[in-house]
């Protein structure tokens, strides 16, 4: 990618400054972490089983734990190294929780901990194809993640998005005894799954909003987990929708007192427990104010 700047009309390039330490890097995300990733830090260069992990974080959304490695080479397995980290946290779930609770001061049981969405994050300036190719399973809970530095101080962080035909690895993972052992415990959600929760009614009525969303911004993106499908721009929740049998929740996330609503449909859920990110919650049982309700989803762009 070619990243330029614009004098009034004139192009200039904006030339690539590489990293020169994996510790820049590192340092960058642990920094911005929320801002990036949407993630907490938990502990940097932490250490279990004489491994050393670069960056452990915890994902509050997914309620799960993400191991963060940062390379400046590209000569390396994902995959391998992926999998022996996945392998390392659900054989040693306790240390996990200990990390987590010492850094917050608040206890985190191991059943809260939605341990099917464990994932790695490898951060590099650049992939190789065979290392895009070799993650691209749709199970597989292997994330690959680009940074790139400019000489003006921008930084460019671009996600790797898995083809939408990618297939599930674990027909190759059974060859394996540790690939066998992780894939059986990852789970990955589909909003098929939710929408299958649903009414035939409702149904319907979830796709008339889904398309009404996406078609607010070109760059929302749609995330399954566990309890709710979220729809994310620039890796930022924009509003979730936990699918029920005869009516949708919708969270709008806007903080408390930042929504725009006269005609009250939406109700101020931000000091109670709920899926999803945002204090205002919807609740849906036709398309009656879908526009209205796009009115209200706009404003958490």
């Amino acid at each position: 990618m070619t990243v330029y700047h614009n004098h009034t009309g004139q192009l200039e390039e904006i030339t690539e400054k590489p990293f020169k330490l994996e510790r820049e890097m590192q340092r960058l995300f642990e920094e911005n972490l929320d801002v990036i990733m949407q993630l907490e830090p938990v502990k940097s260069e932490f250490t279990i089983k004489n491994k050393r992990i670069d960056t452990l974080a915890f994902d509050p959304q997914a309620v799960s734990f993400v191991i963060i490695e940062y390379k400046r080479d590209r000569n390396y397995s994902v995959v391998d190294q992926g999998f022996t980290y996945l392998s390392l946290m659900l054989e040693n779930r306790a240390d996990f929780i200990v990390e987590y609770n010492e850094k917050f001061k608040k206890p985190l049981k191991r059943d809260e901990v939605d341990w099917s969405q464990t994932r790695v994050v490898f951060v590099s300036q650049g992939f190789t194809e065979n290392q895009i190719q070799a993650t691209n399973f749709k199970d597989i809970n292997i994330e690959l993640w680009e940074v790139k530095q400019y000489e003006n101080n921008m930084i460019v962080v671009n996600p790797v998005k898995k083809s939408a035909a990618a297939e599930s690895i674990k027909p190759l993972a059974q060859k394996d005894a540790k690939l066998r052992s992780v894939t059986s415990e990852i789970k990955e959600y589909t909003e098929e799954e939710h929408v299958a929760k649903a009414s035939e009614g409702i149904a319907e009525v979830y796709q008339r909003f889904r398309s009404s969303i996406l078609n607010l911004d070109d760059s929302i993106d749609i995330k399954a987990l566990k309890y709710y499908v979220a729809f994310k721009k620039s890796k930022k929740n924009l509003a979730a929708i936990v699918i029920q049998q005869n009516a949708l929740k919708m969270l709008i996330n806007a903080p408390k007192g930042e929504l725009d609503d006269p005609k009250g449909v939406a109700r101020d859920v931000s000091s109670i427990g709920r899926w999803g990110t945002g204090d205002y919650e919807v609740r849906i049982k036709d398309d009656t104010n879908l526009e209205y309700i796009m009115s209200l989803v706009k404003q958490a762009l």
